[in-house]
């Protein structure tokens, strides 16, 4: 998954606080999943910084994911606090029936 489909995708328009912050450390480890193995991390980190700057005052969860981004960068290095989205449901059945 490249930058710009996460930063821009649906995961980034949560509706809570609380899932803004689950769905900008996801955003943030499928960002990091998809850097290319030799891709220097600093200059990859950056890049994305300033890609989504932009992005980052409109929407919650993009402005998580520029400050794991940010924390990552800090010195001295520290552990960040990631965890993936907690499951939930979405209305299942009588949702999709009632977009019919």
């Amino acid at each position: 998954m490249h930058l710009h489909t996460t930063i821009n995708g649906p995961i980034m328009a949560p509706e809570s606080p609380e899932r803004a912050r689950e769905q900008g450390q996801l955003g943030y480890m499928q960002w990091l999943g998809s850097m290319p193995g030799n891709a220097p991390y600093k200059d990859e980190a950056i890049y994305a910084c300033i890609a989504a700057m932009d992005l980052e005052r409109s929407k919650p969860a993009v402005a998580v994911f520029c400050e794991l981004i940010r924390a990552s960068l800090r010195k001295p290095l520290r552990r960040l606090d990631l965890a993936l989205p907690r499951p939930r449901r979405r209305g299942g059945a009588a949702v999709r029936r009632s977009r019919l």
